[in-house]
């Protein structure tokens, strides 16, 4: 029963790959399953406006013909680009409790990496920082929120053992609204009671109605706020207002907010209602609906959730410092109380990120998750651990 590794090359193996997680994950309370038909566009290269800018493959290992793992493998060349860097990606790395067939797995994508000439094999990203980011190492025994990444506590043993080590951690952040709300820091509550007046800024609430051009002033103030970020890559028009559209579906317009200093954006923040929590409810297979974020917005209106997440907070750099951040915080913390939410994620946070991971502290929260980004070198002549893996 020897492991063997198949690249995917047509739509019936294509649904095979996909179906991977169904089986890792079969008796797993905690995994929030992804619409089945949702995975079938995002992963199909003629759809997925990232293969504009990308190429890669996926495979399956198996085990005696039963596929018994997945990993896609990519170069993202706006990402090389932007960063001046020479690397590929793994992505969608889902595997049974089988160390070698992950050995194999991630020896073939070192291999496909090497053949192209790369210095380097980072992940996991499917397929990049804008999508879903890094293995959780810390934190397990409670389900993701929304749009973050779940695994079984094996799959980083796995990572390590075939030669990985720590390119960077991303923290997520829980905070009680209850609390928060009446235990506010009146460090904050000083600052927030000036910012508006000392800068001449404007908190307003998005315009849904003016949703088009509320989409292209977040792009703006995105990759502005973000460029100098770890592992950035700055979206395409196609890539974000892809984004725009699928989200829209499931925002609570009361958590979305847009600071504006004249009329000119400078910042934004955007807080979802953990849809993960109602679509737990759904039996983890095919659906009628083919977008996820439908399917959450179908849920939310029946089940109710009790904790939101903090998806993305930017200031421009010329505003930074000036208290912009907590503003936005504090008020989405009030929005967030008052529309009946008790908890709430702030996630991901780079973990050098010091400014946004001290406002996070001062304002209570709680580190509770740790996710991990890999990275490998792929010297010239390196063994790959695809042998290993192999046995």
């Amino acid at each position: 029963m020897a492991v063997t590794i198949q690249r995917v090359g047509n739509d019936k193996e294509l649904k095979e790959f996909i179906r991977v997680p169904w089986k890792v994950y079969a008796n797993d309370p905690n995994w929030v399953p992804w619409l089945y038909y949702e995975r079938l566009e995002f992963f199909d290269k003629r759809k997925n406006a990232f293969f504009e800018h990308a190429e890669g493959d996926y495979f399956i290992a198996r085990r005696d013909g039963e596929a018994v793992g997945a990993i896609a493998v990519f170069v993202n060349h706006r990402y090389n680009d932007f960063q001046q860097q020479n690397v590929a990606h793994f992505g969608a790395f889902e595997v049974m409790n089988d160390r070698e067939a992950a050995l194999a797995l991630l020896g073939t994508a070192e291999t496909w990496a090497r053949e192209r000439g790369l210095d380097s094999l980072l992940g996991p990203f499917t397929f990049s920082t804008n999508d879903e980011t890094g293995t959780l190492i810390d934190g397990f025994g409670s389900p993701p929120v929304i749009l973050m990444t779940y695994n079984q506590p094996y799959v980083p043993q796995f990572i390590e053992a075939a030669g990985f080590r720590k390119a960077m951690d991303l923290w997520a952040w829980i905070a009680d609204l209850n609390k928060l709300e009446q235990e506010m820091p009146e460090k904050v509550r000083r600052v927030v009671g000036k910012v508006t007046e000392r800068y001449d800024l404007h908190l307003r609430l998005v315009d849904l109605k003016d949703w088009d051009a509320e989409v292209a002033r977040i792009k703006t103030i995105y990759n502005s706020a973000w460029e100098r970020n770890w592992g950035f890559v700055p979206m395409t028009d196609a890539e974000i207002e892809h984004m725009g559209a699928s989200l829209k579906a499931v925002l609570d317009p009361a958590l979305v907010f847009m600071v504006e200093h004249k009329g000119e954006p400078v910042g934004f923040s955007l807080t979802l209602p953990d849809a993960n929590q109602p679509l737990r409810r759904i039996h983890p297979g095919p659906s009628r609906l083919a977008s996820y974020l439908a399917a959450a917005r179908v849920y939310l209106n029946r089940y109710k959730t009790d904790t939101v997440r903090v998806l993305a907070l930017g200031v421009v750099e010329k505003y930074r410092g000036r208290g912009v951040d907590a503003l936005m915080y504090y008020e989405t913390v009030r929005a967030a109380h008052r529309r009946g939410y008790k908890w709430a994620e702030a996630s991901w946070i780079l973990e050098t990120n010091d400014m946004m991971n001290r406002a996070l502290q001062l304002m209570g929260g709680t580190i509770y998750k740790t996710y991990r980004v890999y990275e490998k070198p792929l010297a010239s002549g390196q063994p790959s651990t695809a042998d290993e893996g192999r046995g």
